[in-house]
């Protein structure tokens, strides 16, 4: 859609639109799921209330694709009566967290992350419960970073990738030690023959094929292949046939990722071309003519793109004649800058192949009357401040236990088995357990076992970065009964940003929520006006671009390397994942203040250690507070 999805920059549908193409759909038996998968701001929940309703009483489609739990609560305020779909940003990633999702809202679906190979997909369909489904990525772009867990984009620039609007920074060239590569540009996942082995699990109810602004020769041939796989997947022909469609499909070259276990693949290879789009040739002749000599057919109508898109010079042309291959093609570039020698040229958009069905969609579109879509001026039913004003207070954030003890701040300590070993008894009640924000199927009965361990020690604070750790504190009622309450907040990786998905977390047992990082200040400070729970936000420290579950062969761990626009980061491993870290840290003390006259109660600042040789530029660290998020 044109407001609220997780892909803002392409082309999306206004709602008169897809009001005529649901109904083209549903009348060939195809369901429409409406992504809605965007961060609301508080300013967001009244035309998001307009929105759905308007999808409630218009359009009637099967389902909507969420990330923000706030949707939840619009959803059932304006009446939506089909589906609920959880997103991958929701970042639902290990088997405990399904039961939670679906018995405490009512999720039909879960898109669980790309990073999972088949064992992993397989554990989450075995504790999948009635009802829940879950819906599985086979083909397309691969984002460096884990879903929901990126703020690369938004650090950089203030666009959020997860409000839809990811400028794709880790696409970019970097540099370290002299070498300028693309240390974070993936492949694509391409499951393609392997994609059979999912039809063997009931659970998983959906393949995903993603289609970031691609082009409807992408759509018609990724999609008719992997028709083919699921329903001649034992047929080698018609196998061989499939595999020559993505062949053509025009997407990156692909890579079967950590799907086999047992064979994994990194899908970083910077000696490779990671533009999306068939590589056809390389930019020949002078700068006032040049040409292309291409390496396939190229039919009128064909789209070329010259370059990269990050590069400032890059430049699209379409193709106005048969061109044969090997033939040579004069290319007319309408931009000011001389683009860099042998440049690559990608054909990324071909429209012959699917020119027919094309007109006959078309055809029985336009005999769908369309109607005019009203949207009716409501308000989102906001929940009421519940809390009352406490003592404000700040916590340090440590990766190993610190007996440190400043006035009027608590010390807290990233959950993990090297932090028990280093922690006195005495201190397990008063110190704030920091839970990792991505936990994958393999690493569940660790995380388990480490907080079973600090509960047993006598903790009660923690901070949870994702709200599917709630699964990992069954025993709550238990701990009542022994008198010791526990105190869960929601950390800021949670992503929270309006009072309604907040106000979802209650249900929980949460006593307390850590907002987003990412909000600017006029955000901030409309909050705790609406907020059912007390506030916390992170006023300072190190706080990642990505965390990934890819390491690149090719970057060295614990050293600075450069962006074309000269920021500098630098990353490292925690276990099997590899975190990015830029060169300065977010630092929003000098707002405390204002930031306790709004409402706001706990102030987190997180301390990394830093790698030997990296010393931090003195940047403002405002990180979005002067911006506008968008």
């Amino acid at each position: 859609m044109k407001r609220f999805s997780a892909r803002m920059e392409a082309k999306n549908f206004s709602l008169e639109e897809l009001d005529c193409l649901t109904k083209l759909a549903h009348g060939m038996g195809v369901k429409v799921y409406v992504a809605f998968n965007s961060l609301l701001k508080t300013v967001d929940l009244n035309r998001a209330a307009n929105f759905l309703n308007a999808l409630s009483r218009w359009i009637k489609p099967d389902g909507l694709i969420i990330q923000d739990l706030s949707l939840i609560s619009l959803a059932r305020q304006t009446g939506f009566a089909g589906e609920i779909h959880l997103s991958t940003l929701a970042n639902v990633s290990f088997p405990a967290a399904l039961n939670l999702v679906r018995e405490q809202y009512g999720i039909d679906r879960v898109v669980v992350p790309r990073e999972l190979n088949i064992d992993e997909i397989k554990a989450l369909a075995k504790a999948c419960p009635d009802g829940l489904g879950l819906e599985v990525f086979v083909h397309g772009a691969l984002c460096y970073g884990v879903s929901g867990r990126c703020y690369w984009s938004s650090f950089f620039g203030g666009k959020s990738g997860l409000r839809g609007r990811c400028v794709q920074p880790c696409r970019r060239l970097y540099t370290q030690r002299g070498q300028k590569q693309r240390f974070f540009s993936c492949q694509d996942l391409s499951l393609d023959v392997l994609s059979k082995v999912l039809l063997s699990i009931p659970k998983v109810r959906a393949w995903k094929i993603e289609g970031r602004k691609k082009g409807p020769h992408y759509v018609y041939h990724t999609v008719k292949a992997y028709k083919i796989m699921r329903d001649f997947g034992s047929d080698p022909e018609k196998k061989k046939f499939a595999l020559s469609l993505l062949e053509i499909s025009l997407g990156r070259t692909g890579t079967h990722y950590n799907f086999l276990p047992q064979r994994p693949q990194n899908p970083v290879n910077v000696k490779g071309q990671t533009g999306s789009g068939l590589l056809v040739g390389k930019l020949q002749g002078t700068g006032k003519k040049p040409y292309l000599i291409p390496k396939v057919e190229l039919f009128p109508g064909d789209t070329l793109r010259l370059g990269y898109e990050d590069e400032p010079w890059h430049a699209t042309q379409t193709v106005s004649k048969y061109i044969p291959k090997r033939g040579r093609l004069y290319l007319k570039l309408a931009i000011k800058r001389r683009p860099a020698k042998a440049a690559p040229v990608f054909l990324t958009d071909r429209k012959e192949s699917h020119k027919r069905l094309w007109s006959e969609l078309e055809k029985k579109l336009a005999n769908i009357p369309a109607s005019k879509v009203n949207l009716q001026e409501i308000k989102a039913r906001l929940p009421r401040k519940s809390f009352k004003k406490g003592p404000s207070f700040e916590i340090n954030i440590y990766r190993i236990p610190k007996n440190v003890k400043i006035k009027g701040q608590e010390t807290g300590c990233w959950l993990s088995a090297q932090s028990h070993k280093g922690m006195p008894g005495r201190l397990y009640t008063k110190t704030w357990w920091f839970l990792p924000p991505a936990v994958w199927p393999d690493g569940e009965n660790d995380l388990k076992s480490l907080v079973t361990l600090a509960l047993k020690k006598g903790g009660r604070n923690f901070i949870l970065n994702a709200p599917w750790q709630r699964a990992f504190f069954t025993d709550m009622t238990e701990n009542r009964k022994s008198g010791r309450r526990l105190n869960l907040w929601a950390g800021p990786f949670c992503n929270l940003t309006n009072p309604l998905s907040i106000d979802a977390l209650i249900s929980l047992g949460f006593s307390g929520a850590i907002v987003s990082p990412e909000l600017s200040s006029k955000d901030y400070l409309v909050l705790p006006k609406q907020s059912p729970l007390p506030l916390g936000i992170v006023l300072s420290g190190n706080w990642p671009l990505c965390v990934s579950r890819i390491i690149s062969k090719n970057i060295r761990e614990k050293e600075l390397f450069i962006s074309p626009r000269g920021e500098q980061a630098w990353g490292r491993s925690y276990g099997s994942d590899f975190w990015v870290y830029p060169n300065w840290k977010l630092d929003i003390k000098k707002k405390k203040d204002e930031l306790i006259r709004a409402g706001y109660r706990l102030f987190v600042h997180l301390a990394e250690p830093l790698p030997k040789g990296v010393k931090l530029k003195d940047r403002p660290g405002m990180w979005n507070w002067d911006l506008e998020l968008r």
